[in-house]
């Protein structure tokens, strides 16, 4: 099978797509980008400078001058630079987590990073992990997965996650937060998450990263 442009994995928060993307991408030697992480970083840096996060005119107008860059580092991964400054470290605080649904929801801020991403795209093969890039950024995408699992199952993998980055909260607080994003994702008005009509819908639950990459190899191959 001959690949060509992107490869669109798609799903909820904590479904396993940034690191099935990642592994993905480095078997097939592709370059990967988490879109998730440009809307993580617009909302941090809206919460630095003091932004009205319910202001729309406010949010698109901040994303307009941010200038985004995501660089590998070796034994590191992928580093997001938004105006030169490593902003990888702050994506999972608290506050990103609680505001980032509410600023993905504007319409300037999607159109804005919809186009940065489509650009990124022109330039080389790619894994693109998100919640709408086989319906809305890539909708001719070659391939198009879309993750699942049970909201219990990601809060689980969420709160670890939180845990391991020196981020401490309990999982009853993960579950309700996630149970919110979940609302918001698939409820807002913009891009609402679900899977594409020609999606492999895969669920994850049970299955390791790795194995989970596995079946999505399969498939890649046996088309």
């Amino acid at each position: 099978m001959r690949l060509t442009g992107v490869i669109a994995i798609d799903g909820p928060a904590a479904s396993g797509k940034t690191a099935v993307g990642r592994i993905l991408a480095q078997r097939l030697r592709h370059k990967f980008l988490d879109t998730g992480s440009m809307y993580r970083a617009t909302t941090w840096m809206a919460l630095k400078k003091g932004v009205d996060l319910t202001s729309e005119e406010e949010l698109s107008r901040l994303v307009r001058e941010l200038k985004m860059e995501i660089i590998s580092v070796p034994g590191d991964g992928e580093r997001l630079l938004v105006n030169g400054e490593d902003v990888t470290g702050r994506l999972r605080d608290t506050q990103v987590e609680k505001w980032v649904s509410p600023v993905s929801k504007v319409l300037g801020v999607r159109r804005a990073l919809i186009k940065e991403q489509r650009r990124l795209a022109r330039r080389e093969k790619m894994v693109m992990a998100g919640r709408d890039i086989g319906t809305v950024v890539f909708p001719k995408a070659q391939f198009k997965i879309f993750l699942m699992a049970s909201p219990e199952e990601r809060a689980r993998r969420r709160y670890l996650e939180l845990e391991n980055l020196g981020h401490p909260v309990s999982y009853a607080a993960v579950l309700e937060e996630l149970n919110r994003r979940d609302r918001m994702d698939t409820e807002r008005r913009y891009s609402p998450l679900k899977p594409a009509t020609d999606a492999h819908v895969l669920d994850t639950e049970g299955f390791t990263i790795e194995e989970v990459v596995d079946r999505i190899m399969a498939f890649i191959e046996g088309r």
